[in-house]
């Protein structure tokens, strides 16, 4: 489900004119993330640390209004709800896409991932799919074997790409805390510094509410 923004009387008009403009309107920004409680959560309960802060990470870009926004057809539109299509690893060190939907309720979401993740570990090849190609989601990677502090992405520079481009890398211990590098990467007419703060601020909220073990 998504509304189409009025560009007439959108405050951001002339910031996505602007950067809309450019070669290349991404912009990225890595931080860290206090992933202590989360991680020693995960250790203790043998709940899958992927899939936890995947589901934070879900949840604090839906949280995110800025985040949401999409351009189709020179238009914006704000979906109401955003998924994640993730590059899952296999024993060969291959990948392939696989789209994982975003439910509110960890367990359910944790239930359809696996399920997601199974076909795709057991396929070969990209496993790009029309799902794949929605705009209603974040593109996410995970590169647990990397404590990166940036990151570029390959993508189309045609106009068409919007959507965000999501990665954690290896968890680390830093200051007797176990930390997340978080990178973000979006497009400037849509998304500021301002909205990754908002994003990331969620992000941080939701990794320090976990459950007892």
């Amino acid at each position: 489900m998504k509304k189409v923004i009025d560009l007439a009387s959108w405050n951001r008009r002339e910031h996505f004119a602007f950067f809309s403009r450019c070669d290349e309107p991404f912009h990225g920004i890595v931080a860290n993330i206090d992933c202590d409680a989360a991680y020693h959560y995960c250790k203790q309960t043998k709940t899958s640390f992927f899939l936890l802060y995947l589901h934070r990470i879900l949840q604090a870009i839906n949280d995110t209004k800025a985040m949401r926004y999409r351009i189709e057809d020179g238009q914006v539109v704000e979906y109401a709800r955003i998924h994640a299509n993730a590059t899952i690893s296999r024993a060969d060190n291959t990948f392939g896409f696989c789209p994982i939907q975003f439910h509110e309720d960890f367990s359910v979401f944790s239930t359809d991932a696996n399920s997601a993740m199974v076909k795709v570990k057991n396929d070969t090849g990209l496993c790009f799919t029309d799902e794949c190609k929605r705009n209603d989601a974040i593109h996410f990677s995970a590169m647990p074997w990397i404590n990166f502090t940036g990151i570029t992405h390959a993508r189309r520079h045609d106009g068409m790409d919007s959507v965000p481009k999501i990665s954690a890398g290896k968890c680390h211990l830093q200051d007797g805390k176990m930390q997340l590098p978080v990178a973000s990467f979006v497009h400037h007419g849509l998304v500021d510094a301002y909205h990754i703060h908002q994003f990331l601020s969620r992000l941080q909220q939701g990794m320090n509410d976990i459950p007892e073990a």
